[in-house]
């Protein structure tokens, strides 16, 4: 679980300022690759769209945060922690000296995807990256969308921005964060907008 943890919790490869990557970010420029019958693949961490037009510019889980996934990861390390108590802790981030149980560990998880939809500290939310008339029109800053998939290294959204489905499990993700005593508030920062996010 530890060795696992460590290189899930690394922000050099799988974590991110907005969750868990689906590959990690080693492989941006250490690529995977198998050679076979004179020809060379190579698997290549990539945190938006594909390079290629392969797969139709869908970058099929080479390195973007996908919602339903970090979900998954979330539920499980609360679990765990039902199980295993605040006695075990892990590095969280990875090589920051800073120790917490698996439920402090799924908070901060948390706390990294509700970042995708909320305002930061410049009043701009990541999940509309630089589109300036979702980032500052009074009639689209507060309309979210919910995209297929995020940037792995912005947080921006990408793919279809219809995914209602998993990417709507941000609902309860919001729900938990404002729940938790380490919210931003609790850490001495103004709460962000949450805008109409838990209407649509």
């Amino acid at each position: 679980m530890k060795r696992l943890l460590s290189r899930m919790l690394d922000e050099r490869s799988f974590l991110s300022d907005f969750g868990v990557r689906s590959l990690s970010k080693f492989y941006g420029e250490n690529p995977y690759v198998v050679e076979r019958a004179g020809h060379r693949f190579e698997v290549r961490y990539v945190p938006g769209d594909s390079t290629s037009e392969m797969f139709g510019g869908n970058s099929n889980w080479r390195g973007p945060i996908w919602m339903p996934m970090n979900f998954l990861i979330i539920e499980s390390l609360r679990r765990f922690h039902s199980y295993y108590g605040d006695d075990f802790k892990v590095e969280c981030p990875t090589a920051s000296g800073r120790l917490q149980h698996l439920g402090e560990v799924a908070d901060e998880l948390c706390r990294r995807l509700c970042r995708i939809f909320l305002r930061n500290e410049e009043g701009r939310r990541p999940v509309f990256g630089d589109s300036g008339i979702e980032q500052t029109n009074v009639r689209f800053r507060d309309n979210l969308l919910f995209y297929e998939y995020f940037h792995g290294d912005s947080g921006c959204g990408r793919g279809a921005s219809h995914q209602t489905g998993w990417t709507a499990l941000i609902a309860l993700l919001l729900q938990s964060y404002s729940a938790t005593d380490a919210t931003p508030a609790a850490a001495g920062q103004a709460v962000p907008e949450l805008g109409s996010v838990g209407e649509r």
